[in-house]
C-alpha cells in the first residue's frame, strides 16, 4: 500500500502529465482511431461516450465505448481535472461491479487484457432510463440542491414538523445531520441540466418507466446496497448513500448502465470498532467527492493545482482503503493509454 507521503509524491510528480492530452472527439477527428470515424460523441460530465449505427459487435449488439476523464464535477459545474481520478474512479467501479453485478446486472462486455483501471469502458449501448436512482442510508451533510439535508433545512426554516421527501413523510425532529435515517429510502431524481428530486409516482405518471420497472430497479438496488454494507462493514467503512443509473438491454433486462459505488457516485464514512464513526473537526472522516464540494467557496470556482493534487490524494487513499489493494498507476501518456485501450476493445468485439 502507498503511503500518504508516497502518493503526494506520485502526484506531484505525475500530476501535470496524466492530465494532458487531446479529448476524445478530437482523437477521432483527428484520425487517430480510424474505426470510430463516423460516431457520435457525446461529452459528459465525467465520461465522453462513443456510439453510431455500425458500431456493434460480431453478434449484432450496439456498442457504447465510455472514456473516463479527469474532470471533476460539482453543484453542476465543472471544476477542472484532478490527476488519476479516471483510473482511480476505474479500478473503483470494476472492484465493486465484481461484488454486484449479480443483483444488479451490467451493461459492460469482458475484454481479456483490458485492465481494471481502463479509462476505456466497453458497454452495450442500452436504452437508458432516464432517471437517477438515489438510496440514502444517513442524512449527509450537502451543499448540493437535491440532497435531503438541504430540503431538511429549507423545511426546519418554514417552521414545519414535517416534510415531504421523494415520496417519503418525514418528521423533521427524528432526523439530524449526518445522523442515520429511520429507514434505508428510495430517492430518485431527474436526469436534468439541473437535477431534481421526485418520487416513483412522478416516474410512472410521466411516463419515465413503469411501475414494474421501478419496483425492479428499487427492489434489485436494496439488494446491492445491503451486499456493499455488508463488504464495507469489514473495512471499518459504511455506506452512506448511493446513485445508480439503469438501461434496457437487446434482451430486454434493466441492468446497470455506467459506474457503481465509486467514491464520486457514493459516500463511505469510516467507523471505528465499535461501529461509531469516526469524526475530523466535526465531520465524519468520508471518502467520497464530498470533500471537493467543500472546497468550493465561489459559484464558477476551478480549483488550483495544490486543490486538485490534494484531492487527488484523497481519492487514491480512499480506492487502497476500499480494495485493499496498492494503488499501481499506468503513467502512459493518456493519449496512448486510450488508443490502445481502444484498438484493444475493438479488436475483440468487432
Amino acid at each position: 500500500m502507498l503511503s500518504a507521503q508516497e502518493i503526494r509524491e506520485l502526484v506531484a510528480a505525475h500530476g501535470a502529465s496524466v492530465n494532458e492530452g487531446r479529448p476524445v472527439k478530437q482523437l477521432i477527428e483527428d484520425g487517430e482511431i480510424p474505426r470510430l470515424q463516423g460516431t457520435t460523441v457525446l461529452e459528459g460530465k465525467v465520461s465522453d461516450s462513443v456510439f453510431g449505427p455500425d458500431l456493434k459487435t460480431t453478434s449484432g449488439k450496439p456498442i457504447r465505448l465510455m472514456f473516463r476523464n479527469n474532470r471533476i464535477s460539482t453543484h453542476d459545474v465543472n471544476r477542472g481535472a484532478i490527476p488519476f481520478k479516471d483510473q482511480v474512479l476505474a479500478f473503483n467501479h470494476d472492484h465493486m461491479l465484481r461484488l454486484v453485478k449479480p443483483v444488479l446486472g451490467s451493461s459492460q462486455f469482458e475484454v481479456e487484457g483490458l485492465a481494471p483501471s481502463s479509462t476505456v469502458i466497453p458497454a452495450e449501448n442500452l436504452k437508458l432510463i432516464q432517471l437517477e436512482n438515489v438510496l440514502r442510508l444517513y442524512m449527509a451533510e450537502s451543499s448540493t440542491s437535491t440532497s435531503l439535508y438541504q430540503h431538511w433545512l429549507s423545511a426546519k426554516e418554514k417552521g414545519g414538523e414535517s416534510m415531504s421527501y421523494a415520496g417519503h413523510e418525514v418528521t423533521l425532529g427524528d432526523l439530524k445531520p449526518n445522523g442515520v435515517l429511520p429507514y434505508l429510502m428510495d430517492t430518485p431524481s431527474t436526469k436534468e441540466a439541473v437535477d431534481r428530486t421526485i418520487d416513483a409516482a412522478y416516474l410512472i405518471e410521466q411516463k419515465i418507466c413503469s411501475s414494474d420497472q421501478y419496483v425492479h430497479i428499487r427492489n434489485a438496488s436494496l439488494m446491492a446496497f445491503g451486499m456493499v454494507s455488508q463488504y464495507l462493514k469489514q473495512k471499518g467503512m459504511v455506506l452512506v448513500d448511493t446513485k445508480t443509473e439503469h438501461g434496457i438491454n437487446a434482451e430486454g433486462e434493466i441492468v446497470a448502465a455506467d459506474e457503481l459505488y465509486t467514491m464520486d457516485s457514493s459516500r463511505f464514512w469510516r467507523i471505528d470498532e465499535e461501529g461509531e464513526l469516526l469524526t475530523r473537526d466535526g465531520k465524519p472522516v468520508s471518502f467520497s467527492k464530498e470533500f471537493a464540494r467543500g472546497m468550493v467557496k465561489e459559484k464558477g470556482q476551478q480549483f488550483s493545482e495544490d486543490q486538485a493534487n490534494e484531492i487527488a490524494v484523497r481519492y487514491i487513499e480512499g480506492l487502497q482503503h476500499l480494495t485493499t489493494t496498492a494503488f499501481t498507476p499506468d503513467l502512459r501518456p493518456r493519449e496512448q493509454r486510450i488508443i490502445e485501450s481502444t484498438n484493444l476493445i475493438l479488436d475483440a468485439l468487432l
